[in-house]
């Protein structure tokens, strides 16, 4: 009678150091621990973004004060006539202001130019004894012109206005005046554009609001960042933009555009 033995498997044991053994535990301590701060993260909601908005305000303006010149010419065959001619036009142009009803402290005359006037001769000649033209060119005077400007600085536009286009009148009487293109100013710029610029951030904000309000409720929380953009003042109706900001001083009626940026937490 034969006896089966049942072969047995045998196990090998393998001793670590101890050294081997520490950083081993330490390594599946932290891989359990990345593990379940991963899954922490993944069920973490993410972070809310800002919001940044872009605000503008828009007022139409009337100017307060115009500046307003004419220049006027007189003519002689010398500087003293030339001078004479100037002064008696300037002295009607002064007299035509006051008779319009202008203040005397707001018109002002500048300093007199006198310049000498040349044209120039040409004359062709021939060398005696060739074909050879020559020709000579000589300046030669024809008296003098000399130049004066008349300002006008006032709160009355209307008036100045109304000076402005009839001063020409006075070319019948012999006065050679030229009528300069008025320029027309707001005083009031620098409290305005505080008001303006309150307007704007109002309306940067309530764009934010309603931005959120659309996307699902979500609420505006605090302002994180604002910055002032370019103002433009611009003749009325005007879409003109600069990128360095345009101060209109060619309309009586402009329109001041404020603009800025603000950037707000979403709670």
């Amino acid at each position: 009678m034969s006896t089966e033995t049942t072969p047995q498997k045998s196990f090998r044991s393998i001793s670590l150091p101890p050294l081997a053994a520490l950083a081993l535990a330490l390594g599946m301590i932290g891989s359990t621990f990345i593990a379940a701060n991963t899954w922490r993260d993944v069920r973490k909601q993410p972070e809310k973004n800002n919001i940044r908005v872009t605000g503008s305000a828009k007022k139409r303006i009337a100017s307060d004060l115009i500046e307003w010149s004419a220049t006027i010419e007189g003519k002689g065959t010398d500087r003293t006539a030339a001078y004479v001619t100037l002064k008696s036009g300037t002295d009607k142009v002064v007299a035509f202001l006051k008779a319009q009803g202008i203040e005397p402290d707001d018109i002002k005359t500048q300093s007199a130019r006198i310049d000498e006037e040349f044209e120039m001769e040409r004359e062709d000649k021939v060398i005696p004894g060739t074909n050879v033209p020559i020709r000579t060119e000589t300046r030669k005077s024809i008296g003098f012109r000399a130049l004066q400007i008349v300002t006008v600085s006032s709160a009355n536009v209307p008036q100045i206005e109304k000076a402005s286009r009839e001063i020409t009148s006075l070319l019948e009487d012999g006065v050679f005046v030229t009528s300069n293109n008025p320029r027309y100013y707001y005083t009031k710029l620098g409290e305005l554009k505080l008001e303006m610029l309150a307007e704007a951030a109002k309306d940067a904000r309530s764009r934010a609001e309603n931005i959120l309000f659309s996307a699902g409720n979500t609420q505006i929380g605090s302002l994180v960042d604002s910055s002032m953009g370019i103002i433009n003042i611009n003749p009325a109706n005007s879409t003109e933009t600069s990128t360095e900001g345009n101060n209109d001083t060619s309309s009586y009626e402009k329109d001041i555009i404020t603009i800025v940026r603000a950037e707000y937490t979403v709670k």
